[in-house]
């Protein structure tokens, strides 16, 4: 992909960025989507997710909020939350 000028992106950088990511309601999966954030975000603070059940409580909704540097670390991260074996959806 190539990159697009700073000018051009929608995202001024450095910029909190909120990811809202679904799963079923496991014990682990806040967890396990904190690790994957930490990972591309190493002051991420898992204690900021917020979490919400679905109405019957089988899904998860998270909201975790990392501090976007790039749009290649935006990319590689959807791509790791997009790839978990725990996530359904990423928005």
């Amino acid at each position: 992909m190539k990159p697009i000028p700073p000018e051009q992106s929608l995202i001024e950088y450095p910029s909190q960025f909120p990811i809202k990511v679904m799963g079923a309601n496991v014990d682990g999966f806040a967890q396990a989507i904190a690790e994957v954030a930490q990972r591309f975000d190493p002051s991420f603070d898992a204690s900021t997710i917020e979490m919400r059940p679905s109405k019957g409580a089988n899904y998860l909704g998270l909201t975790i909020t990392i501090t976007a540097t790039s749009r290649q670390q935006l990319d590689e991260l959807y791509r790791a939350l997009s790839s978990h074996p725990m996530v359904k959806v990423v928005l």
